[in-house]
């Protein structure tokens, strides 16, 4: 069964091993970096806690200063070890199975987000989610959004081992059940939910509307790259979900001095679908609360 089919039947599907080796020890030592610099107050882009989504902004000298989960903007022209993500995000390990999983020639393919889950600075759970579609949703809602191609490719990439992501296979096809709708936004278990394993250098792809949670163990290492790329006709769809990050702040500094050849070429051709996307969207708010 191809990727594909995986991910159109569950909803996930995971790709062992896709980073070893030197390139896996070089993603490991820059987001240890990543990581100091934005628990020291250093990098003011960071997912803070207790809040799960989108806006994560904390007046103060440290952003951190009341822990964090997460460390945004792995592309930005300030960040430490940035060639190094830049040529992660572009790699063949990445872009191969998106452009299989979109069905797309590699010039439809939009730059998106990608940032970096780590422990946290004391155990912290998200609630039962799609990232764009509200919790209010009635099922028809669900449905008509679920009705649309994704238009994105969105994964986790581990770098160490990692069983955080909690998902439901297969509602990314359908609106939730009355169990799922009534249950506790934190329900310790959900009827036929599954936690993804994942080993060192294992990447998952995942439909974003599949129902998930988080469950991060302040007490066990965690280094996860967390990033997505979007077909050009989603644009519309995708633009809320992606420039509530604020990508807008930093894209038109961004440059690719560490490709070569096609893959600087793709890098290129990536941003400037993503400029468009921005120009064209205008406003965008956020897609949930909390």
């Amino acid at each position: 069964m191809s990727l594909l089919e995986r991910l159109n039947r569950d909803g996930f599907v995971l790709v062992p091993g896709a980073f070893t080796g030197d390139a896996l020890e070089t993603l490991r030592r820059a987001a240890h970096d990543a990581t100091a610099n934005a628990r020291a107050g250093r990098w003011p882009d960071v997912r803070t806690l207790p809040k799960q989504f989108p806006p994560w902004t904390i007046d103060g000298p440290n952003p951190a200063a009341h822990g964090i989960w997460g460390v945004q903007g792995l592309m930005h022209p300030d960040m430490p070890h940035q060639p190094d993500f830049v040529r992660a995000y572009f790699s063949d390990a990445i872009v191969a199975p998106t452009l299989e999983l979109l069905q797309c020639p590699r010039d439809h393919l939009v730059m998106e987000l990608f940032n970096l889950l780590v422990r946290p600075d004391r155990d912290f759970k998200l609630r039962w989610h799609r990232d764009d579609i509200p919790a209010a949703a009635t099922a028809d809602e669900e449905l008509d959004r679920l009705g649309k191609p994704a238009f994105s490719a969105q994964w986790n990439l581990a770098l160490y081992r990692d069983a955080s992501l909690v998902v439901v296979p297969g509602s990314h096809r359908r609106a939730r059940t009355d169990a799922e709708r009534n249950a506790d936004p934190y329900e310790k278990t959900l009827p036929g939910q599954l936690v993804v394993e994942m080993e060192p250098g294992d990447v998952v792809f995942y439909n974003n509307n599949i129902l998930h949670r988080g469950v991060y163990d302040s007490k066990v290492e965690r280094m996860t790259l967390h990033g997505s790329a979007g077909h050009v006709d989603g644009a519309k769809l995708r633009a809320r979900n992606v420039l509530q990050h604020g990508l807008r702040d930093w894209i038109d500094r961004l440059t690719f001095d560490a490709l070569e050849g096609p893959e600087r070429d793709l890098a290129e051709h990536m941003r400037a679908n993503l400029v468009k996307m921005a120009q064209e969207a205008g406003d965008v708010g956020f897609s949930l609360e909390g």
